[in-house]
């Protein structure tokens, strides 16, 4: 599965949406696979990030992933800079703060408009473009490369007071199952990953913690670096067993 794509003989993985938890573990775990990683974000100045290019030998690209030519203009400068990319990880929640837990008859329009934007309508555009560059390439024993949803509980229930994130998140769920039957024929593998559990990734004091859930006690809320490893996974399945949909929880999630 380790075909040569483009510059030199490593697979290359991009990672679109940057930040302390699933991303930069992701970027650490495949860094230490020996992909060569970019890490797209509308800041690359966060000092999580630096630490990823000074550490993990990971290209750090500016873009704002719910802009078309941004989007396109990032597919390139990987391609041309590192090779083709095997793997795409979509790891954008979308959510601006204005819509937390605010009623339907509150919310403002236009914030509901940019959580969309923001995530299903930047989902679709990060999907076209790996799509497109994918297909370019032959691949090895059938499979082209891979691209891989970040999802929440949202795509599969509305829950009150969140109106915005679930028509967002729903629309990437309906996105990436219609892309997995287009593209999986052809030798891409899509899927997505709802993950049901607040993300609890190691603070500098060295507990995990969520900004809004506190800190993780007995493995309560996910741990990022083993989401990681489930992309990894993902990425390395057989054709004959390509998953489309995985739910994470942890043991304590009531669901």
């Amino acid at each position: 599965m380790n075909e040569t794509t483009g510059v030199g003989d490593a697979e290359v993985a991009l990672i679109v949406g940057g930040g302390p938890g699933i991303s930069a573990s992701c970027a650490r775990l495949f860094a230490g696979e020996g992909m060569k990683v970019a890490v797209a974000a509308r800041n690359i100045e966060k000092d999580v990030l630096k630490e990823l290019e000074q550490h993990h030998g990971v290209m750090l690209i500016t873009c704002d992933a719910a802009d078309a030519d941004s989007v396109a203009s990032m597919f390139e400068r990987v391609t041309n800079e590192l090779g083709a990319p095997r793997l795409v990880v979509h790891n954008i929640d979308g959510r601006v703060r204005e819509v937390f837990r605010k009623p339907i008859t509150e919310v403002e329009p236009n914030h509901v408009l940019a959580t969309i934007k923001n995530s299903t309508f930047s989902a679709f555009l990060v999907g076209q473009q790996a799509a497109k560059s994918m297909l370019a390439n032959h691949g090895r024993d059938g499979h082209r490369g891979t691209i891989l949803y970040t999802n929440a509980s949202a795509a599969m229930k509305g829950f009150p007071l969140s109106g915005a994130f679930a028509a967002a998140s729903q629309g990437k769920a309906g996105l990436a199952q219609s892309m997995a039957r287009e593209l999986m024929p052809k030798g891409i593998h899509v899927a997505q990953i709802p993950i049901d559990a607040a993300i609890g990734w190691v603070q500098p004091n060295g507990n995990r913690a969520h900004w809004l859930a506190g800190e993780a006690v007995e493995d309560n809320m996910a741990h990022p670096d083993h989401i990681a490893e489930l992309y990894l996974q993902l990425h390395r399945q057989h054709k004959s067993t390509w998953t489309f949909e995985v739910v994470l929880r942890p043991w304590t999630e009531n669901w």
